[in-house]
């Protein structure tokens, strides 16, 4: 088969529906919405598939969570290409939600329109009769682990067990007949990048309970959860020369309750933390570093301190086949020359979690300025971020499922799972966090 043709075919669609594929992408730009909330951005990924693919798919998958599947002509491996419907909270962005905050400052609405692009073009252009191995396209929610106090609400009354939209939906059995897995993130700049390695990482939620006084006439009589809660903040900052360098530690709380008057003495601090690092072991050393810290802040003052530890994200850990052929793409697009190699980052991505289970990438495609979830963040090069995007995860998805799956058989027989199965990887998690 003349891999050559068929990329051409499936580039040549995608450009007769580039305004559709743009629009999808901007019209979720317009209307940013957080984590297991997303249920206008899934609605109208929804309508693109009825409107402009016409395949299968589930929704409401983790509560907003959408698989349409496209079968190919043979059925050697099934393929998952994702992408993620949430934003992120920052209010100054011209673009956020008055009400919430959110705002598309990290370039999930571009992920979104290049994965449903990808299969728009391959079902238009035929190719997808052609591969010897099927499709999944996920539009996955929850990437972004914010609002974590909500989140563990959700996940007391048994609606989630997961603050990531990817863990939940390995949870509930999505990736069982996966075999491999792709994806891109918008960048600033104007090249493609291959993936790196990333942190992972546990979070928190915290709360200080202290005794409510007047703050003026008796403090004497009140304990102060605020102070208890600096003293802890502190004693993390204390421990950061511990940290070692190779292990690439990010601790970074926010305070989000600080009492409830001016004048009465704070009884109800909230904090919310993420811990990351380069390993999970890492990880939990220096969680508990953190966890002993909050805990001496508490001590000091008198006060009682309540902390839940909940599953994070797993480190990042991208297969070097997938990426070379992701490479190899995006430069009969851009050119070599515009062709970037990412390293390790201290970022955090659900998409870890997938990469212990089956062989995946998570490599980068530019067209956006700015700063990346501030309010800077914007869109410079349409073309790049939605089309060129699209393209290359299409062509790569050609590339391996093409002459019998020939490259996506290679891949799969070559990768090592970290967790062979669902349940080894859910086992995992609960020994992580005991």
């Amino acid at each position: 088969m003349d891999i050559k043709n068929l990329k051409e075919r499936v580039c040549k669609a995608i450009d007769e529906h580039r305004d559709e594929i743009m629009a999808l992408g901007d019209s979720i730009f317009q209307e940013p919405e957080l984590g297991y909330k997303e249920y206008k951005t899934a609605a109208k990924v929804k309508a693109f598939i009825d409107k402009k693919i016409g395949i299968p798919y589930e929704s409401e998958i983790a509560r907003t969570g959408i698989i349409a599947k496209m079968p190919g002509r043979g059925h050697k491996v099934n393929l998952a290409l994702m992408g993620e419907l949430d934003a992120v909270v920052c209010p100054d962005h011209p673009h956020a939600d008055p009400e919430t905050g959110a705002a598309h400052s990290c370039g999930h609405f571009a992920q979104v329109a290049a994965t449903f692009g990808a299969a728009l073009g391959l079902k238009a252009s035929g190719v997808i009769d052609e591969l010897d191995g099927d499709i999944e396209f996920w539009g996955v929610p929850a990437e972004e682990c914010v609002e974590i106090e909500w989140r563990n609400e959700l996940r007391a009354k048994g609606e989630i067990t997961f603050l990531g939209g990817k863990p939940e939906m390995i949870k509930l059995g999505c990736l069982d007949n996966v075999d491999l897995s792709l994806m891109i993130h918008s960048q600033t700049g104007n090249t493609c990048k291959t993936a790196g390695t990333s942190v992972g990482f546990v979070s928190k939620f915290v709360k200080y309970t202290g005794k409510e006084a007047h703050a003026g006439g008796a403090p004497h009589k009140g304990v102060n959860a605020l102070n208890a809660a600096q003293i802890g903040l502190m004693a993390i900052h204390a421990n950061r020369e511990t940290f070692r360098d190779e292990d690439t530690i990010r601790v970074h709380p926010i305070i989000t309750k600080g009492g409830d008057l001016v004048n009465i003495v704070p009884a109800d601090v909230r904090i919310e933390a993420y811990v990351r690092g380069k390993t999970m072991a890492s990880v939990l050393d220096a969680s508990k570093k953190v966890n002993r810290s909050f805990e001496a802040g508490a001590m000091a003052v008198g006060a009682e301190v309540e902390i839940i530890d909940i599953p994070g994200y797993m480190p990042r850990i991208n297969n070097e086949q997938m990426n070379e052929l992701f490479a190899a793409n995006c430069a009969e697009l851009i050119g070599a020359e515009n062709i970037g190699y990412s390293a390790h980052g201290t970022g955090s991505s659900d998409y870890g979690d997938i990469q212990h289970l089956v062989p995946g990438i998570h490599p980068y495609v530019g067209g956006a300025v700015g700063v990346e979830h501030g309010s800077s963040y914007a869109i410079a090069d349409p073309e790049l971020l939605y089309i060129v995007a699209a393209k290359a995860m299409a062509m790569t998805t050609t590339a391996l499922l093409a002459n019998g799956a020939e490259k996506a058989l290679e891949i799969k027989k070559n990768y090592k799972p970290v967790y062979a199965n669902k349940e080894e990887y859910l086992a995992a998690w609960e020994e992580l966090m005991k």
